[in-house]
């Protein structure tokens, strides 16, 4: 058994905010305690009902339900020089994560039953859990859809052709259908790549200070747009990925008052930095969709504020050196986030007034857990044992990862926010320093 005492509560599910101790047997939560009521004995030992309990201090330390991530990129099959299975989800725990849904776009593609076998397999293997997207189309090709009924039943948590926008209309329309009926949402890549001369960099200051032609805004507007109505009209529940223009933020919450099927996520670089950060960190700030303008920036905030974006997602993206070390129009675009993600948002979000921590650990646990249909993102006896344990106020300096790549633009920066424990499943799978 497992006692965390001394830990101020917030859970976003029950609305539960203030000092609790939590008794944790196997993998679900026993007893929530009003804080000094649950074990006296100080130390590992015969602490309660005669089983053998560590006995976990956190001295006001917060304690929150574990953080969920629905938009990570393990790189596994196919790209494991940069991130696999393992490493991917000790950056997760090491984040304080403990459910994490995977990204479809590997080598081979998530779009059979053998490798979507392999990547949940692999996934148990590890201390968190580890969901996996299947592919909303046969290798990605955007032509004819997966057999998405079969990996539905194989356990697939969603579909998404993740990195490639689905530029055929009526194969949307079919792949929203088939996945209402299979109770499972699709979540898109908003990017026509007919605008875009150049991936990664906004068309405007950063793409103007590099000679280079970039990725307008109306690359996402122009998707977003299409698809909200596709969505709306099927009644299917759409997730519009790592949203990126002020336009963007408006046409989800527009298209939110006509239909309660659409859902928006934001990655932490997008409410973080704008495009100067190209200009100061090259390839180190290179993703897709680009880093754009202040407005940009504080519409997404906006969004995550007034709830037209309900979830922040990292959108983990793992990269060698060698291939960020490319040129800037050659180097692969993405940065890694599952170890700097609750930092940002204690950061730039509550710290500045934005959120509430209850509502920042609602984005980062409770919606995307609802969205997937995950048994996570709440803190109630019977519920899951998954909880992390962070000290908001205290300092850290972003300089090891325990992810295989180091690609992030936050290297040398100092933090808020330090994880103390990461429980999966009644386990502690992550320990930060004292």
């Amino acid at each position: 058994m497992l006692y965390l005492k001394n830990g101020y509560l917030i859970d976003p599910a029950s609305g539960t905010e203030g000092y609790r101790d939590i008794i944790i047997k196997g993998d679900k939560i026993f007893r929530i305690l009003p804080q000094g009521e649950g074990i006296e004995a100080e130390g590992a030992g015969e602490g309660f009902d005669g089983e053998r309990t560590e006995i976990i201090d956190l001295k006001g330390q917060y304690i929150a339900p574990g953080l969920v991530d629905v938009h990570v990129h393990f790189r596994d099959p196919g790209f494991t020089h940069k991130e696999d299975i393992h490493t991917g989800a000790g950056a997760a725990a090491r984040g304080g994560f403990t459910s994490v849904v995977l990204m479809a776009n590997t080598n081979p593609a998530v779009d059979n039953p053998e490798t979507l076998s392999y990547v949940l397999d692999k996934g148990k293997e590890t201390d968190i859990h580890v969901y996996t997207c299947a592919n909303v189309t046969k290798g990605l090709q955007g032509k004819e859809l997966t057999d998405m009924e079969g990996l539905s039943r194989m356990g697939a948590a969603g579909f998404t052709d993740d990195g490639i926008p689905l530029m055929d209309e009526g194969l949307l329309r079919e792949a929203l259908r088939r996945a209402a009926r299979c109770g499972k949402p699709v979540s898109l890549h908003e990017e026509n790549p007919a605008f875009i001369v150049n991936n990664g960099v906004n068309a405007g200051k950063a793409s103007r200070h590099y000679g280079i032609g970039g990725s307008p805004r109306e690359a996402e507007i122009s998707m977003v747009e299409r698809d909200l109505r596709i969505a709306a009209e099927e009644q299917a529940d759409l997730s519009i990925q790592h949203i990126s223009t002020k336009e963007a933020v408006e046409l989800v919450r527009q298209a939110k008052r006509r239909s309660r099927h659409i859902y928006a996520e934001a990655a932490p670089h997008h409410f973080t930095l704008t495009e100067d950060a190209v200009i100061e960190h090259g390839t180190l700030a290179k993703m897709n969709p680009p880093l754009r303008e202040e407005a940009d920036r504080l519409a997404v905030i906006e969004g995550l504020r007034d709830g037209t974006i309900d979830m922040i997602a990292t959108d983990h993206a793992p990269h060698s050196v060698q291939e960020k070390a490319k040129p800037l129009t050659e180097a692969p675009s993405g940065i890694i986030g599952l170890e700097t993600s609750l930092a940002l948002g204690i950061r730039e979000l509550v710290k500045k007034g934005y959120l509430s921590m209850p509502e920042l650990i609602g984005k980062m646990s409770l919606a995307p857990a609802r969205l997937y249909g995950l048994d996570a993102g709440y803190v109630a006896e019977g519920g899951p044992g998954d909880l992390v344990v962070f000290d908001p106020e205290r300092e850290w300096v972003v300089d090891t990862f325990a992810s295989k790549s180091v690609n992030s633009p936050f290297v040398g920066e100092r933090m808020p926010g330090v994880i103390g424990y990461t429980v999966c499943g009644g386990k502690v799978v992550y320990r930060g320093e004292e």
